[in-house]
């Protein structure tokens, strides 16, 4: 069983102007919602930890993970309003995000949710902007510090300074999930802002020290690379006709998870012995996965059957 914790939300687009204004198109999100619906669409069990609204926006919520087979049964209600997220595209297709969340449900998670908590949770993953705003973020890392010698902990910081514009806040939740977190996996954008003019191996290499067991940095079209204190490994990002990039990282994550479910690897001994040729199959299926997520609108993440066996 996976416990995927955090934020859930409306992704609003600009569909084209009418003749009074903008129409708008709202589709459920937010990264750990998607990756929690990936990682059900690949297969997997998964549980869902987060405050959803009792609003009708909350309810459409609830509505889509119940009916991918996500467990809601440690999702807990609100009175407070649904978060909702902006989406434009720029001129190279890449989305940014306009969030409207002061004071949303999905921040009011308080630390009596964990007893709703499904048993036998084998990996949980954290990330985005639920680990840095309040009270959800010290809810969550209470759990992380009861389960770390439990579960495999996986970690994406997932930075969206719309939400928190002050960068030390991430980095220091960096800092205190490196001693923590089994699995990282970060984006290079990520990487730049939260350490600037490091490369990617330095910073690996001193996750590694830390005690992360499996570094991945992803690069967009340049692909993605994986270390572990034995191996390294390096692959492209396969070619496809790229609609939009949202959810794209959502489902690396979750794709990442779902190979290391299925190949036994879900614990802190298993991913520090991963080869070098196992590190190389692991992200060229999540790097697959992703590719089908670019190649449709919004986040539409695979199913297992979609990608190779």
């Amino acid at each position: 069983m996976f416990v995927v914790c955090g934020e859930a939300l409306m992704d609003v687009f600009a569909t084209g102007d009418t003749p009074s204004g903008t129409a708008l198109d709202a589709r459920v999100g937010g990264s750990p919602f998607n990756t929690a619906i990936g990682l059900a669409r690949l297969g997997q069990p998964v549980a869902f930890l987060s405050s959803i609204s009792r609003g009708f926006l909350g309810e459409r919520l609830l509505q889509a993970l119940q009916a991918e087979g996500v467990d809601t049964c440690a999702v807990q209600r609100s009175d407070a309003r649904t978060t909702l997220g902006l989406v434009g595209l720029d001129s190279q297709r890449v989305p940014s995000y306009s969030f409207y969340g002061e004071g949303g449900a999905d921040r009011q998670l308080l630390p009596a949710a964990l007893d709703a908590l499904p048993d036998g949770i084998q990996a949980i993953q954290f990330g985005s902007f639920a680990m840095v705003v309040e009270p959800v973020a010290s809810t969550l890392c209470a759990l992380v510090e009861r389960e770390r010698d439990h579960a495999l902990i996986a970690y994406d910081p997932n930075i969206r300074l719309n939400v928190e514009p002050d960068l030390a806040p991430w980095r220091d939740r960096l800092a205190w999930m490196l001693s923590r977190a089994h699995l990282l996996k970060i984006s290079d954008e990520d990487l730049a802002l939260l350490q600037p003019g490091v490369a990617a191996s330095d910073f690996a290499a001193s996750a590694l020290e830390a005690g992360v067991k499996l570094v991945v940095v992803t690069r967009g079209a340049q692909g993605a690379t994986a270390w572990t204190r034995r191996a390294q490994a390096t692959v492209p990002t396969p070619h496809v006709e790229v609609v939009d990039t949202v959810g794209a990282g959502d489902t690396f994550q979750a794709a990442l998870l779902t190979w290391l479910a299925e190949h036994d690897a879900l614990s802190a001994p298993a991913l520090a012995a991963l080869s070098a040729e196992a590190l190389e199959r692991a992200l060229t299926f999540a790097a697959a996965a992703a590719a089908i997520t670019c190649s449709r609108r919004g986040a539409d993440l695979p199913r297992r059957a979609e990608l190779p066996g």
